[in-house]
């Protein structure tokens, strides 16, 4: 089982060399005469991203004569069970969305996508190191990533000024007790989307970090057992939380991005805090509908340190996105991931606040201060943890998500959670 990707400091230094100018173009535009149709699936199913892959996709048409490129967007939930139908019947399209790490390299394992590291090198050296590595298995690079960011806490600045909280928690025992207070002002702490499962899992995550390290987590992976007392103490802490009722009414059944769920929760000014990603800001303005959101009332940041643990409140959890290359995919598909990842395009991706830059050169895209915060962070990072339900096999991240969400809910405890998700890795 593939264990999970841990960027330590070294391999993060080029988050902090985004300053050097990029590489020129080579070659992107030479279609060689060829006719070449691309399959394309990617996750940005709606504003601002929808239309800037489309725009992108014209664009390199226009510049390839005689190539096609049919573009389906999926949300991300469908995306993925699509994508295991299309993968368990051998038949991946030409370019597809990746979180890397497990997920992609069973892909690998069963030959489903190309091993593209001598058609990158030309240019690979215009994309931040710490960006690729999620795509990396054994030495080659199996995809190319668009997105790279971190889980933090997004926050309601006006929120918590109304409970009398003038600053950020910067420890675990300190968050539970500004969950208290926003309680007692009658403020809905914390956003979930409870229904989709996957947002929980952070919390589990981020705690087994601060209280093991990231070495708990990638030696679970090697060992194929989460009962250890790392994963048992996350446990027993967010059960804590939850015990605290912090949730919107109706968390568990909430989606993340649709008019009633997590995002919006935020972006309406409904609750004071999220646990998300640093497109969070974008999808709370688009699923409450409000243009910015909640504006400059927004901040970020880090998840707190736990009392006595080994872990670093400087490591980092989070991901990207990139796309990896279908088996049987013409060679026009990696032309235009290399098309894609040319520093104006990236500017043009970053300036939608959607997304953090991948290509040395862009970051001078990031208008909203939060996201260059995050990025700030990222910078500085010591350690760097992909998503446990990317990092690990797909069955292990599966039941992290639903075992947790029980966990939360109340129907299942620390123990069990442990247990289960051991029994599921040493299949």
């Amino acid at each position: 089982m593939t264990t999970p990707i841990h960027l330590t400091r070294r391999s993060l230094l080029g988050l902090a060399g985004l300053g050097v100018g990029a590489v020129a173009l080579g070659g992107c535009g030479d279609s060689e005469g060829d006719s070449s149709a691309i399959d394309w699936w990617h996750i940005h199913n709606t504003d601002p991203m929808l239309p800037v892959w489309a725009a992108f996709a014209e664009e390199f048409k226009a510049e390839n004569p005689g190539t096609s490129i049919n573009i389906t967007p999926l949300e991300n939930e469908a995306y993925k069970a699509r994508l295991t139908t299309v993968t368990q019947a051998g038949n991946p399209p030409d370019i597809y969305h990746t979180w890397g790490g497990g997920v992609l390299g069973q892909q690998i394992d069963a030959g489903l996508c190309q091993d593209i590291t001598d058609a990158v090198a030309p240019w690979r050296d215009i994309l931040t190191p710490a960006a690729t590595l999620p795509y990396e298995i054994d030495g080659k690079l199996y995809g190319v990533p668009f997105d790279i960011g971190m889980i933090g806490f997004w926050y309601n600045k006006a929120l918590f000024s109304d409970a009398g909280v003038d600053t950020p928690p910067t420890t675990w025992a300190e968050y539970l007790e500004v969950v208290r207070r926003l309680k007692d002002a009658g403020v809905t702490p914390i956003a979930l989307a409870g229904g989709e499962k996957w947002p929980g899992h952070y919390y589990w995550a981020y705690l087994a970090m601060r209280i093991g390290g990231i070495e708990a987590l990638t030696q679970a992976g090697e060992d194929n057992n989460f009962t250890t007392p790392t994963f048992i103490d996350a446990g027993r802490r967010l059960a804590e939380l939850a015990a605290l009722e912090p949730f919107q009414p109706g968390f568990l059944g909430a989606s993340y991005g649709s008019p009633d769920g997590q995002g919006a929760a935020m972006g309406n000014g409904q609750a004071a805090m999220e646990l998300m990603g640093q497109w969070a800001p974008t999808v709370q303005a688009d699923a409450s509908g409000v243009d910015g959101g909640i504006g400059d009332d927004l901040g970020f940041f880090p998840f707190p340190a736990v009392e006595g643990g080994r872990g670093l409140v400087t490591d980092a959890f989070g991901g990207g996105g990139g796309f990896a290359i279908g088996r049987e995919a013409p060679p026009a598909a990696i032309r235009f991931l290399e098309f894609v990842s040319q520093v104006d395009k990236q500017r043009r991706a970053v300036a939608t606040g959607a997304l953090l830059p991948v290509t040395i050169g862009a970051e001078d895209a990031i208008e909203d201060p939060n996201l260059a915060l995050v990025a700030d962070t990222l910078a500085q990072a010591t350690g760097f943890q992909l998503y446990l339900d990317q990092a690990y096999a797909p069955a292990v991240g599966q039941e992290v998500n639903d075992r947790v969400a029980e966990l939360i809910a109340g129907t299942a405890t620390p123990e069990q959670v442990a247990d289960s998700v051991t029994t599921v890795a040493q299949r």
